[in-house]
């Protein structure tokens, strides 16, 4: 008899903790869980929609969904429709791939007033997410700031700042498109509270910022007079170099040339930034997670395991090491019986691979229509009626 697992989660981490899984014991049987009728977490609902490349992954992760081994089941919200209890009463072992998606605070005066977003939620707006489907008025924003200094700061600043025809291939939901692209922004502010050296951009995507038809990327010269810490290992050393060299190339540009300025700054703490200075601001700082059991067979990985950091090919590894760890483990453990079949699907929301496939199969209709790589439904209702049938 073969263990029985769940995989609490289905994004990066909980698709390559299946994928690890099945290369160790092509026997385990799976059930991917997860609160949303959509896979693919948060390559869906978190990488920037004009990153197309980048959501390419989930190639990968469909062909795990083909596996006779895997069950997806969506809808399903471990704590509300299961408890964990049950979960770990019912199966060989447990993988919780829930991932970090509450906003960090920055524990200053005015982040509670309407103009101040959280990157989850406002990242999760551009993407459709159907929790965020309420974006911010931005009819009347000139000056944004975004607080962060790496790669989240840097999708929201960008997205922001292109043209329409720069998004025009991008899946970012039409009413968010639209809002941005009329909205009288000229100036926006990427405000990282220490200095360049220690900004966590990856090269590509800073450089990206000095190619963007309606902005200009700027930032001070004496600012980037610092050296890149010694104690850090090559390959963060030689990033963190080309990062300033990128800078000091920015510099040299004219603000204001054109439409929209988008400017680096550093130093600059967010207790002493007045958040009542901007039109807009969106703190990019991290997050945190939901708490769940720490427990004898309940087995954390990717951000629930060690914390916001890192990128999807970090979960590779990551997920790999800990699928080992459960592999090895269960060999101590006889199966159990088994969760009988319908221990999910019951549950009048539960969305299964089909499911998906149907809402997959209209998504990309609809974009095939517009030249877009989909056109993604953003209600809870309209999702799951869609993957009903």
């Amino acid at each position: 008899m073969s263990h029985h697992i769940a995989i609490v989660g289905a994004g990066p981490s909980g698709f390559y903790a299946a994928d690890g899984l099945l290369r160790g014991d092509p026997a385990v049987r799976i059930d991917l869980i997860d609160r949303l009728p959509t896979p693919f977490g948060l390559v869906r609902a978190g990488v920037a929609p004009d990153h197309q490349g980048t959501k390419a992954v989930t190639r990968q992760f469909d062909k795990l969904l083909a596996q006779p081994n895997v069950r997806f089941r969506g809808g399903i919200e471990v704590g509300r429709d299961i408890s964990w209890e049950a979960l770990q009463a019912a199966y060989d072992a447990v993988v919780v791939a829930t991932g970090m998606v509450i906003d960090r605070r920055l524990g200053v005066p005015g982040e509670d007033s309407a103009h101040v977003w959280g990157s989850w939620r406002f990242v999760g707006w551009l993407n459709g997410h159907p929790d965020f489907r309420r974006g911010p008025d931005l009819s009347r924003v000139k000056r944004v700031a975004v607080i962060g200094n790496g790669n989240v700061a840097i999708d929201v600043a960008r997205v922001l700042a292109k043209s329409a025809d720069e998004m025009a291939k991008s899946d970012i939901v039409a009413e968010a498109g639209a809002a941005i692209v009329a909205a009288p922004v000229t100036e926006i502010e990427i405000i990282g509270r220490r200095g360049p050296e220690h900004a966590s951009f990856t090269n590509n995507e800073l450089a990206e910022m000095g190619r963007l038809a309606r902005a200009v990327a700027v930032t001070d010269a004496a600012a980037l007079d610092a050296a890149v810490p010694a104690t850090d290992p090559t390959p963060e050393r030689l990033r963190k170099t080309r990062n300033l060299e990128i800078l000091k190339g920015f510099a040299g540009n004219a603000p204001g040339s054109k439409p929209i300025t988008l400017r680096f700054c550093f130093h600059a703490p967010a207790e002493t930034l007045r958040l009542e200075d901007y039109d807009l601001v969106v703190t990019c700082i991290g997050y945190g997670g939901a708490d769940f059991p720490k427990a004898d067979g309940v087995f954390p990985v990717g951000w629930a395991k060690r914390g916001p950091s890192g990128t999807i090919p970090t979960n590779r590894a990551d997920s790999h090491a800990v699928a080992q760890h459960v592999l090895a483990w269960l060999k101590a453990n006889t199966p159990k019986d088994g969760p009988p079949k319908d221990f999910v699907d019951p549950l009048p929301d539960a969305v299964d691979a089909a499911g998906w496939q149907r809402i997959d199969k209209a998504e990309v209709a609809a974009g095939a229509a517009e030249g877009r790589p989909r056109v993604k439904l953003t209600d809870w209702a309209a999702l799951l009626k869609v993957a009903k049938g």
